[in-house]
């Protein structure tokens, strides 16, 4: 094993594996709707980053609706994934009926929440405090997309709040008990590869518990796509190669105990301008594997140089 996957942290503490079913919950972001600026991050789609979600109201919900191959999936085995836009960002009375009812649902194992960290006000963390309290059985990760940790590249991809803001949000969501799992963004323009790694060993420091590595994709319904169709020529896209060898260093530099819930991205397919390769996921996994072979790498082994 070379890595913690999601699947055999599932089988570890689950003794199963489980599927997320990505939802959208309707919601928006501070950084379109005025509050912080307008458009979103740079590289986010017109969706918010939810292509493939469901959209949900605190309905009941069934198999087919989530993942009609999946019939096989028993009753428990889901992970209710609020996956578009910012899942914080409505008022406290919503987001416990949205995040009790998941809860309460038969289907569910737990819920997954996706936010920015300077959208958990007080208020907010009262509800998850409460609703971890009712549903002791079930579990609350809370996803936090930190993308990189250098300045420059957040004033670029108008990210809109500062490195100290996430690592206090890590801080204040540990305290009370929850865990959480950082996205972090792998190609970001002007971004050297030790600058990726210094990203990853900054989630050694907060004691993420999970990461979802994303590879940085075209969309043209992205202000970055946009940009990118104006003048493809500066842009630096990366290759499959480069991103393998930055990716299995990634892996090299955390902590083994850090769960990679994801290790590439999902553009797509009718928006995606570039890179192409990303649309042969399986291809993307068999290579990391091979390169963390060929390597001699296992997770964490190289840790200890980024303390």
């Amino acid at each position: 094993m070379y890595w913690l996957s999601f699947a055999e942290y599932c089988r570890e503490r689950f003794g199963r594996r489980l599927y997320r079913a990505a939802l959208d919950a309707h919601m928006t972001c501070p950084n379109r709707d005025g509050r912080i600026s307008y458009g979103g991050c740079l590289f986010c789609s017109g969706s918010g980053s939810g292509e493939f979600a469901v959209s949900y109201n605190g309905q009941k919900l069934t198999r087919d609706d989530l993942l009609y191959n999946r019939q096989e999936v028993p009753d428990g085995d889901f992970i209710a994934y609020f996956q578009a836009y910012t899942n914080t960002y409505d008022s406290p009375d919503r987001l416990f009926r949205l995040f009790d009812s998941a809860l309460a649902d038969p289907l569910f194992a737990g819920i997954s929440i996706a936010t920015r960290p300077d959208c958990i006000p007080e208020e907010v963390m009262q509800v998850l405090i409460t609703l971890k309290e009712r549903y002791p059985g079930k579990f609350i990760w809370i996803e936090l997309g930190l993308q990189t940790v250098h300045e420059r590249t957040t004033r670029m991809i108008r990210r809109g709040y500062p490195l100290e803001v996430y690592d206090g949000c890590v801080k204040r969501l540990h305290e009370n008990g929850f865990e959480v799992i950082t996205h972090m963004i792998i190609g970001l323009p002007g971004e050297t590869k030790e600058d990726i790694l210094a990203t990853a060993a900054h989630l050694n420091s907060v004691r993420t518990e999970g990461v979802k590595m994303h590879l940085l994709y075209y969309t043209d319904d992205s202000d970055l796509g946009k940009l990118y169709m104006q003048a493809p020529d500066d842009f630096h896209v990366l290759t499959k190669e480069e991103y393998v060898d930055i990716l299995t260093e990634c892996i090299a530099v955390l902590d083994p105990d850090i769960v990679l819930h994801r290790m590439t991205g999902d553009g797509d397919g009718e928006h995606l301008l570039a890179p192409l390769w990303s649309k042969d996921k399986r291809s993307v996994l068999n290579a990391v594997r091979h390169m963390m072979k060929v390597k001699g790498y296992v997770q964490g082994c190289r840790a200890n140089e980024y303390i």
